[in-house]
């Protein structure tokens, strides 16, 4: 539905992997303040958390280890201390002997590493395989040779597409997709990043799966001469099923109360992430289309952890006395998967996040083509096009056509079995070669 679109690279912690089912190794952010992530019971004995602190520079706050912590300005900084890893993570893989290890786009150093060191490498990337795609082949990503250098050019399906498809940025995306092959603060653009990460990987994981989207699977493996492994699309209820947070039944109490009072179908969802910080023109903008709208809301509006005050925001005065009653502004934590499986929710807009967009399928758009700004009737307008009016049908009939795929929870739990299967056969093969 009408939907806040975001495009930004996240450093992601590394993971190791040991198929054979000896141990497990999982890399967190060891922030004092932050508790160890929950493990499902069956798996505890086999998962072992180690912590491999962050190296300090400046620019970055106290503390700060992740994109959480920080707010955008900030981000080549993380990526500069994030490769600071590189000896404390050698040291650890050095006495782990893990057999694999997954890692996102930001270490381009890792993967020679773990080459030397005899461990197989993948690439892991947690966001659908048309983005990974329309960057481009690995080899004019290290090189700066791709040619496409103004707007644009990242507004057309760039040349290496065969297939016929819509797919491509708006302008106010294209502005950002220039900036991905020019060097940074941290010393290394961010296209140069994930070519060298390309380029030393045995294979590419992505979550995605055959049944959306197939051909963007083949082409990404097509112009990277790598095995290309959907992993599904790690659906969230079985994701987030041990990861629920203390107090989680009496919040769910206090928001089903409400949800049970509004009718079927009629609920409209707002999210907008945990990284997504509106400007204030932007959040009075969508807070006035929700009333315009005159739809029943559920917004959870959280101060994402990373800001500080000069980043605060405010609703536009007297709006929640206005909307009181059909309208609900949460803010805190709540179970976005229980919200958005109840019978009163028709509609989610969100940031379109792809684990949000796993989570609550829905289309849209409501944003200015040239500087992706958007205004309240805008918003407006969408909410009731997509949630009742007819010329809406076509978004809600997609949406249940798609729900049929990531909702199927046997078929995303095979392609995790098909994962495995791979990690098997190809580290056997390794061993087996070296043998």
């Amino acid at each position: 539905m009408a939907r806040l679109r975001t495009h930004y690279p996240i450093p992601r912690p590394f993971q190791t992997l040991s198929p054979k089912g000896t141990q497990n190794f999982l890399h967190f952010h060891p922030k004092k303040h932050r508790s160890p992530p929950k493990l499902p019971p069956n798996l505890t004995t086999s998962i072992n958390l180690v912590k491999i602190p962050l190296p300090k520079i400046a620019g970055l706050p106290e503390n700060a280890e992740a994109t959480t912590d920080i707010h955008g300005g900030q981000m080549d900084h993380l990526k500069k201390a994030f490769d600071g890893l590189e000896t404390g993570l050698t040291s650890f893989l050095e006495e782990s002997d893990p057999d694999w290890i997954f890692y996102d786009f930001a270490p381009h150093w890792l993967p020679p590493v773990a080459a030397r060191l005899g461990i197989s490498r993948a690439f892991f990337y947690i966001i659908n395989a048309w983005f990974l795609a329309f960057v481009g082949p690995a080899d004019a990503l290290i090189s700066g040779s791709d040619d496409r250098a103004k707007p644009e050019d990242f507004m057309v399906p760039p040349k290496w597409v065969k297939f016929k498809t819509k797919v491509a940025y708006r302008r106010f995306e294209a502005n950002w997709a220039v900036g991905l092959g020019q060097n940074t603060d941290s010393g290394f653009s961010d296209s140069y990043r994930q070519g060298r990460v390309f380029v030393g990987s045995e294979a590419i994981l992505v979550r995605h799966c055959y049944e959306f989207e197939p051909e963007w699977l083949n082409l990404l493996e097509e112009i990277n001469h790598r095995p290309v492994v959907p992993v599904g699309l790690m659906p969230a209820r079985v994701q987030d099923h041990y990861t629920n947070k203390d107090g989680d039944d009496e919040i769910w109490v206090t928001i089903i109360n409400w949800l049970d009072g509004q009718n079927k179908g009629s609920v409209v969802y707002v999210a907008l992430g945990s990284e997504v910080t509106p400007s204030q023109d932007q959040l009075s903008e969508l807070a006035h289309g929700l009333e315009l709208s005159e739809v029943p809301f559920f917004w959870v509006l959280r101060k994402p952890f990373g800001s500080i005050e000069s980043d605060s925001v405010e609703l536009p005065a007297g709006f929640e006395e206005r909307v009181k009653g059909r309208g609900i502004v949460w803010r805190s934590w709540a179970p976005q998967l229980k919200i958005l499986s109840h019978d009163s929710v028709g509609g989610f807009l969100t940031h379109c996040g792809w684990g949000s967009i796993v989570e609550g399928l829905m289309d849209g758009n409501s944003r200015n083509e040239e500087d992706g700004s958007y205004t309240r009737n805008l918003v407006a307008d969408s909410i009731r096009l997509v949630m009742f009016e007819n010329d809406g049908k076509i978004f809600r009939k997609r949406a249940k056509e798609m729900a049929a795929i990531f909702g199927d929870m046997e078929l995303q739990s095979r392609y995790i079995d098909n994962l495995v299967e791979f990690l098997q056969n190809r580290r056997i093969l390794s061993e087996t070669l070296i043998a």
